[in-house]
């Protein structure tokens, strides 16, 4: 109080830290750059929207990568972005569209984004009677760092031929923006013997549950048993604005338990954790994974504290989306790694039901 009442002298010069110093353009060294057809215009207001483009995949056959990194051309107006390889629905989306050359080819959005309540993805599970994962190749997010991909011989496969889609959710700053999101690959120097994989269980939470109004320790919790051995490197949790923490914890076939992240949530610097050593992950091994939400008045980022607050894609709304990464034979697909059972899946959807006890869908 002293120090502050005396005029908050400074201090010596040389004793003073150093400026962080952030990198502008690439933090990787890129061999491949793909882009946006063209800019993209973001409204000044509005609630936010998501958008998902088609770019042309810079590889005819299967490539593997080393690092990928994804720029906004317009940070202030980017809330995330997700690049994945399109799956056959939305090449077939775009076709119908046939954009004019040089135009953005945009796919519908069917339920808000890719991941989250997405109806084929809904039917596909109360087919099967299992959760489905999305998959990512790379994701930006504020505080986000380029991942690289080389651990114990392995690499992240890029599909060829088929055509890159990003997702991209925008969020108005009260100024008419535009942005031409880009994406870089370096390539790795040989074919690797090990996949990366970039995992989320889709619907982990219960949807019949939403965050009551003024609840400031919300749980939600959620399991998933991997069903071939694999190596977990990499953690990303994912909420948005009234998100608190998120732990992941491991049950081992034996019995032995091992939290392996206990992170504190911050929207405006979400980050990816990376492992010192890769977590050898033997099959039958059960992740838990448990969240926190403050929808009371004490969270500042907290927009509205007296409203129950649903689950869904906008940044009013919640998410519970743990991603992780795990190294994997290069054959391996992500339905082949781990499996959960959604605690919803009996709500009936589209006329249709999951019958747990028969394990089929009735009408």
């Amino acid at each position: 109080m002293a120090w502050a009442d005396s005029g908050a002298i400074e201090g010596k010069a040389a004793d003073k830290p150093t400026s962080p110093h952030w990198t502008e353009g690439w933090r990787i060294q890129p061999d491949v750059v793909v882009s946006m057809a063209s800019p993209y215009r973001v409204s000044a207001t509005g609630t936010g929207e998501i958008k998902q483009f088609l770019i042309q995949n810079p590889f005819n056959r299967d490539t593997w990568v080393s690092a990928i990194e994804i720029l906004p051309g317009n940070a202030s107006v980017v809330h995330h972005v997700i690049l994945q390889v399109a799956d056959q629905n939305a090449v077939l989306q775009a076709r119908l569209l046939g954009p004019k050359q040089g135009a953005n080819v945009i796919v519908p959005s069917q339920g808000g984004g890719t991941y989250f309540n997405e109806p084929l993805v809904r039917l596909q599970e109360l087919e099967t009677g299992h959760g489905a994962f999305t998959t990512m190749e790379a994701v930006y997010a504020p505080g986000t760092q380029p991942l690289d991909f080389q651990y114990s011989d392995s690499a992240k496969l890029i599909p060829g031929g088929k055509p890159l889609l990003i997702e991209v959710h925008y969020t108005p700053n009260g100024r008419e923006a535009a942005d031409q999101t880009k994406i870089a690959f370096t390539l790795a120097k040989a074919p690797a013997q090990r996949r990366f994989v970039m995992m989320a269980p889709a619907h982990l939470v219960d949807s019949r549950k939403p965050i009551p109004a003024g609840d400031a320790n919300f749980e939600t919790r959620g399991e998933l048993t991997f069903t071939r051995d694999a190596d977990l490197v990499w953690f990303m949790p994912h909420m948005h604005l009234r998100g608190k923490d998120m732990t992941f914890q491991l049950i081992y076939p034996d019995g032995r338990e091992e939290t392996v992240l206990s992170a504190k949530f911050n929207f405006n610097w979400q980050l990816g954790y990376e492992v010192k050593k890769p977590i050898r992950v033997p099959q039958g091994t059960k992740m838990i994974v448990t969240a926190h939400h403050d929808n009371s008045a004490n969270n500042p980022m907290n927009p509205v504290a007296d409203t129950v607050v649903k689950w869904g894609d906008l940044t009013s709304q919640e998410m519970m989306l743990p991603w992780f990464g795990v190294l994997v034979d290069r054959a391996a697909t992500p339905d082949m790694i781990a499996e959960y059972e959604p605690p919803d899946l009996d709500i009936p959807f589209n006329g249709l039901q999951f019958k747990r006890d028969a394990k089929k869908v009735g009408r």
